[in-house]
């Protein structure tokens, strides 16, 4: 069947049927003619018409990045693509499953996506929808970032100063930096030290690193409801929650004992040295996968 005939025995017959007064084979020429009463009024309106639904989908864009709504988005959207398929490749068992599966996401999307939609509605409430958020680059190589982190930890560690920091990956975490003291600094353990400094207002709670900056402190995370060491503490708990909720690595220090921890996953090693440390963090940021968010300043 050539692309001619396709159109004269599936298109044409649809379009005759919004296009009654013309047959199927002039229903394009009936359109042409149609332009001809579609002024510049009607040109500007449809550019301004785009141009809005254009700028909301990008608003949405920008209020999602950084959260774990992108991750959730990206399986919607490969579900949406797996019900076209199964249903071309005539899998109708399996499409009938994703189809149900879809139509629970349609009453389940309000309650996943409860924290964007209120940030959404609070951004419009205090007139934020309009102001303009982008990604700083970061500049730094990985290899400083981790020397800067393990260095204030283990000062820490031996003045028995307690910290909490939280090293954010693929999964954003903006969601927990939204009631946080915004710092955007460059890593350096002597600003680390500081943060956590017992005497700072900005001791309790985490420090979330994005890229080679500092993004936030004073960040409260959520508690891990495992059931954990009974000499762990706050601190602990919620490294491991933040671990258990998103891809992020976090390294704790003890203030009771010292001791350097690392929770990935939800699973906690306690009692790492320099070193270790050192290697665990940069095998986990994995350079290689986000070499976007690093960018390399030792070849220049």
């Amino acid at each position: 069947m050539t692309f001619g005939t396709l159109l004269q025995k599936r298109v044409y017959p649809r379009l005759s049927e919004c296009y009654p007064i013309c047959n199927g084979k002039d229903v394009f020429r009936y359109l042409l003619e149609q332009l001809k009463f579609f002024t510049w009024q009607d040109a500007i309106l449809a550019i301004v018409d785009i141009a809005l639904v254009a700028y909301f989908f990008y608003k949405i864009y920008t209020l999602i990045r950084g959260t774990r709504a992108v991750q959730l988005l990206k399986g919607i959207i490969v579900l949406l693509l797996l019900v076209s398929l199964t249903q071309w490749a005539r899998l109708y068992t399996v499409n009938w499953l994703l189809v149900q599966i879809r139509t629970m996401l349609l009453v389940a999307l309000p309650v996943v996506f409860q924290p964007e939609l209120r940030r959404a509605l609070e951004q419009i409430g205090r007139g934020k929808i309009f102001t303009r958020s982008f990604l700083k680059p970061a500049g730094e190589s990985v290899e400083r970032t981790v020397d800067e982190i393990v260095s204030a930890c283990f000062d820490m560690s031996s003045d028995r100063i307690g910290a909490l920091i939280v090293l954010e990956r693929q999964t954003g975490l903006e969601e927990y930096m939204e009631d946080a003291v915004r710092l955007d600094a460059l890593v350096s353990s002597e600003l680390l030290k500081n943060v956590f400094n017992p005497g700072s207002p900005l001791h309790d709670g985490a420090c979330i690193i994005r890229g080679d900056r500092i993004a936030a402190a004073a960040t409260f995370l959520p508690y891990t409801q495992d059931p954990v060491a009974i000499e762990l503490g706050s601190r602990h708990r919620a490294a491991i929650g933040i671990t258990q909720v998103s891809d992020a690595v976090s390294v704790v220090v003890s203030e009771e004992t010292g001791i350097v921890s690392l929770a990935e996953g939800g699973r906690l090693i306690r009692g790492l040295d320099a070193k270790t440390l050192k290697d665990k963090l940069m095998e986990s940021l994995d350079m290689q996968r986000i070499s976007g968010i690093f960018s390399r300043r030792d070849d220049k």
